[in-house]
């Protein structure tokens, strides 16, 4: 009979049979993995519930969730907040009919006003959808050189412009660089930044699998860095950050290749570029690079609200807010981005 449990936040046995089956699952990712629940925990003081469907021959399925509870948007529990990717990982219908259900009586009882699931693949066509985001995979192949000539020519001649003025490329043991120029990034964008805590975390939680590359000067100046996280096969760039000078050194560009050429040297073959909004900067930047988009499918079901909500920067009624953000001093809105960004997730 199947059973549904909840992993504990202290259970180190659980947790490992909890991986164990996200390592093996198809439809698993990355932000399945059992860590997030400590980190949402510990350092945005998230509720968790990572809940797991168990029958006599093991586990079947997973589902990470998390309250997230506002005075700013409202509560919600999601899949996963602060991930691309969520939603059921399951090896059969039953198994994840199971995990929703559950999922269901969870976000009814907290009272929240919608529960998110964040599918790559649409489950149910009859659930609201929010589709403003997509997602950028591409097959790394085994030959450096082919994979530069598979970049189009223009954005191929970026790279070479890079190598050109001599940048390099080097992995950090820390993030401190990283944060640098990953804190300034948002901050000219209008964004608040995650607390740095949180990089650090990554870092602590997921060892090898979470690494930091950064791209200097020839002079040896940090100009740009990229966290990425590996998962099976794969490599996922998904924290960055550059100076203002990264734009004319081409930096950008070549941090993205030299996290390319070190993913090939591994033997990865999937290079994740990860989501973007439809109609900005990074679709456009990762579209130059020859990647093409696929749809992700957030279902939605709402108890309180009558729409999906928009808690987004391309929402109109927040470009006040992201005008005031750009002229605050970088050290004050360091400081006040961990107290917004943990509500938005």
């Amino acid at each position: 009979m199947l059973k549904i449990r909840r992993l504990g936040l202290r259970d180190a046995a659980g947790a490992a049979r909890w991986d164990a089956f996200v390592q093996a699952c198809p439809q698993a990712t990355f932000f399945h993995r059992s860590g997030w629940q400590r980190l949402l925990h510990e350092v945005f003081r998230h509720q968790t519930f990572f809940l797991w469907a168990e029958d006599e021959h093991g586990i079947r399925g997973v589902l990470p969730l998390a309250h997230v509870h506002s005075l700013m948007f409202g509560q919600s529990l999601v899949s996963l907040p602060f991930a691309v990717y969520g939603g059921v990982a399951a090896l059969d219908e039953a198994a994840a009919h199971a995990l929703e259900q559950e999922a269901q009586q969870i976000a009814r009882r907290l009272g929240v006003e919608h529960l998110e699931m964040r599918n790559v693949q649409r489950r149910h066509a009859d659930w609201p959808l929010q589709d403003l985001y997509v997602t950028f995979r591409k097959e790394i192949l085994p030959d450096e050189e082919a994979n530069m000539l598979a970049i189009p020519r223009k954005q191929r001649a970026m790279v070479r412009k890079g190598i050109k003025n001599g940048l390099q490329a080097s992995i950090d043991p820390g993030i401190d660089r990283f944060f640098a120029l990953y804190a300034s990034n948002v901050h000219r964008h209008g964004t608040p930044a995650m607390p740095r805590r949180y990089f650090q975390a990554l870092l602590d939680t997921f060892g090898a699998d979470a690494e930091v590359l950064t791209v200097t000067t020839a002079e040896g100046q940090p100009i740009s860095s990229v966290l990425s996280f590996y998962f099976r096969d794969e490599v996922l760039p998904y924290y960055a950050g550059d100076d203002e000078a990264a734009r004319d050194l081409a930096g950008n560009d070549f941090k993205y290749w030299a996290l390319m050429q070190r993913a090939c040297a591994r033997g990865l073959r999937m290079f994740d570029y990860g989501r973007s909004k439809q109609g900005t900067g990074s679709y456009a930047f990762k579209k130059n690079w020859g990647f093409e988009p696929a749809p992700l499918h957030y279902e939605h079901q709402l108890y309180k609200r009558d729409a999906v909500p928009q808690n987004n920067p391309s929402n109109a009624k927040y470009q006040l807010l992201i005008k005031t953000w750009r002229r605050m001093p970088i050290g004050l809105a360091n400081r006040l981005g961990p107290l917004i960004v943990r509500n938005l997730g």
